[in-house]
């Protein structure tokens, strides 16, 4: 079955930096997009950034230019880069695996059936 794992949450000051990371296995198709998506207290989850199968990226406006989605297809591990912080950052992170994932604007549409982990959170604190 498919299974997501992420790590690398923590409490962080704003301006600061952490990088999540997601171990993922069992998806058996070749194409496929994956994603970090977050969910704050009393909100509903939205999507950060995306990364296609051939690298390509997209990203929502409000993280542009501050994190980084990226992917090592040999360990199957996704990442998130996240700097320059801010106490709106502040939520718990999914990692988001499906057929088609893409962001723009402000938002992510995933195409598809689509697995998630547990996630992982990330408090920013001003």
């Amino acid at each position: 079955q498919v299974q997501l794992v992420e790590s690398g949450g923590g409490s962080v000051q704003a301006g600061g930096s952490l990088r999540l990371s997601c171990a993922y296995s069992g998806y058996t198709y070749s194409l496929y997009s994956m994603a970090w998506f977050r969910q704050a207290q009393e909100k509903e989850r939205e999507g950060v950034a995306a990364i296609d199968s051939d690298g390509s990226t997209s990203y929502v406006d409000s993280v542009k230019g501050r994190f980084t989605i990226s992917k090592d297809n040999a360990k199957n591990i996704l990442y998130l880069l996240m700097n320059s912080l801010k106490p709106e950052d502040t939520a718990t992170y999914y990692c988001v695996l499906a057929p088609l994932i893409y962001c723009r604007y402000d938002y992510c549409n995933t195409n598809g059936m689509d697995y998630s982990g547990k996630g992982t959170l990330v408090t920013i604190s001003s």
